[in-house]
Parts: structure tokens; C-alpha cells; sequence
């Protein structure tokens, strides 16, 4: 790394015409900028300037060395450049995960105005229910129901939801427990709610799954056929009606489940980048 800062000054050096310019470049010391040139000279082993009082000029292994330590100091800029541009418009590669109903109705309308805005984000989003390994897959955001126990993770609460349990407008019955459970296969097979009224009543439901599904939509398509009962995130429900789409309709209008915080996690400790902390804002105003 030394090397590198040397090379550095020297290119300097020779740009500004002299040492004592070049230190006024680079706010350093002439003596330290001396030292610089002096080690460079003496590792090398040749003599890259010819010093006289007023001047100096390059000797034929000053110039050779000189073309390098410029192209140099040209990347290191362009580099300096590029990570300063990606922190004042997005851009390039974003990996989120989510759940797949918040991945729907959350995480997917944020990502098409980023889109809309800047259009040198190029995003990859994977749905998945299960928890997805973010340092394994180099995934730069996830977002999840609940807290995580990952303390190698930055995490920030965006907001949260309630699920409702649901069934189809056409059931025969609206007796929940004589109705088969459609259950998600993170639930499991053995199913407990507690559903609680605002006068503090409470009723504790349980059975076991009629059937289980690995996708949140599979569960949505056959609760909306009829084949049974499962819950649904309120704003997914609520987005259903907001398209006139009333086929599935809450159970137990007057009573509720607990509550669901949703959380922001991500591999960044200290300064994520733009897309990410973009991203979070926007879903944090999506969720209020």
C-alpha cells in the first residue's frame, strides 16, 4: 500500500512541476512529499528525477515509470468517481428477498417507481416463504415477518399487519370449525389461532391442516375455490376489494389476530448503499 501512495505523490510530483507544488496539491508537507520521493528512488534502485534548484525533468526511466503511476492515479480517480455517482443515483445490481405475499403487495410496487426513477437500477427479486441465506445467495435486502436472530444482521422495523382468517363468499357455512384448514407450510400441520374482540373477549381456534402449500398463492387460489380456510395478510385482503375482487371474505370480521411486525434486513453494517436505504424508506411510507 505504501508503493501505491508513492507512485501517488510521484505522478503528482511531475503534474504540479514541483515538490513543493505537489504538496500544496495534496495538503501534505514538502519534507513528507521529499521522504516519498526519496523512498520511491531508493527501493527502485534508479533515479527518476533530475533535481536542480528551480526545476526538474524526468531521466528515460522517470518517464517510463511516470506513464504507469499516472494511469494509475486515472483509475484510482474513475473508481473514486463511480462509488461517489452510485451514492447520488442508484445504480447496477439489488437482491431482495421477501415473503411471496409481501413480495406482491409491498415489496414489488416500491420496486417499479425506483425503477421509473432510476433507470440504471437493475433489481433481482426472489420470492420465497422460507428464509433465504443473505450472505450465501449475496442478497443486499430481505424482507421478513418478525425479528430475526441473526446479529450479524442490520435489521429496522418498517411497519406491521395483522392476517385474518378467510374463506370463499360461496362456503355453505361459516362455522369455522366445521370447515377443512388451508395452511401455508411454514404453519405446520398442527394449527393455533387466538382471535381477541375489542371488549377483550378472546377464542382460541385449533386444528390440524387439511392441506398444506409451499406457495402463498396456491393457499390464496384455493381458499377462493372453496376448499377450505387459511388466513391472509389485511392488506393483501384489502387490495383484493380495492379491485372489486370479493370472493374471499374475513370469517371473524369482529375479531383479530396479533400482530405482525415487518422488518428490513440487511448485510450492511454502517453505510448501505443508496438503493438499499432508498428502498427501505420507500417501504417504510408504503407500510405507514
Amino acid at each position: 500500500m505504501n508503493k501505491l501512495r508513492q507512485m501517488s505523490i510521484f505522478a503528482h510530483i511531475v503534474e504540479e512541476g514541483s515538490v513543493s507544488a505537489a504538496a500544496n496539491k495534496l495538503d501534505l508537507s514538502k519534507s513528507v512529499v521529499s521522504q516519498h520521493l526519496k523512498a520511491l528512488e531508493q527501493e527502485l534502485g534508479i533515479t527518476l528525477l533530475k533535481r536542480t534548484t528551480r526545476r526538474h525533468t524526468l531521466t528515460q526511466a522517470g518517464e517510463a515509470f511516470y506513464q504507469s503511476c499516472r494511469e494509475i492515479n486515472n483509475i484510482a480517480d474513475i473508481a473514486w468517481d463511480q462509488a461517489l455517482e452510485m451514492q447520488t443515483e442508484p445504480q447496477g445490481r439489488l437482491c431482495i428477498t421477501a415473503p411471496n405475499a409481501l413480495m406482491d403487495t409491498l415489496v414489488s410496487p416500491v420496486i417499479a417507481d425506483l425503477m421509473k426513477q432510476y433507470p440504471k437500477l437493475k433489481p433481482e427479486l426472489i420470492s420465497d416463504d422460507q428464509h433465504v441465506n443473505l450472505m450465501k445467495y449475496d442478497i443486499d435486502l430481505a424482507i421478513r415477518v418478525g425479528q430475526s436472530q441473526d446479529s450479524n444482521l442490520k435489521q429496522k422495523r418498517l411497519g406491521k399487519f395483522k392476517d385474518v382468517l378467510c374463506g370463499s363468499t360461496q362456503l355453505n357455512t361459516t362455522d369455522i370449525h366445521q370447515l377443512p384448514y388451508i395452511a401455508n407450510q411454514w404453519q405446520g400441520k398442527q394449527i393455533e389461532h387466538t382471535f381477541t374482540a375489542t371488549n377483550g373477549e378472546s377464542l382460541v381456534y385449533e386444528a390440524e391442516a387439511h392441506c398444506t402449500t409451499n406457495s402463498f398463492h396456491s393457499c390464496v387460489a384455493l381458499i377462493k375455490a372453496g376448499a377450505g380456510i387459511g388466513i391472509i395478510p389485511d392488506f393483501y385482503l384489502s387490495q383484493l376489494h380495492s379491485h372489486n375482487d370479493n370472493t374471499i371474505t374475513s370469517l371473524l370480521p369482529n375479531m383479530s389476530l396479533a400482530t405482525n411486525p415487518i422488518y428490513a434486513l440487511s448485510p450492511f453494517d454502517k453505510t448501505p448503499p443508496l438503493a438499499v436505504t432508498l428502498c427501505i424508506t420507500a417501504l417504510e411510507k408504503q407500510l405507514a
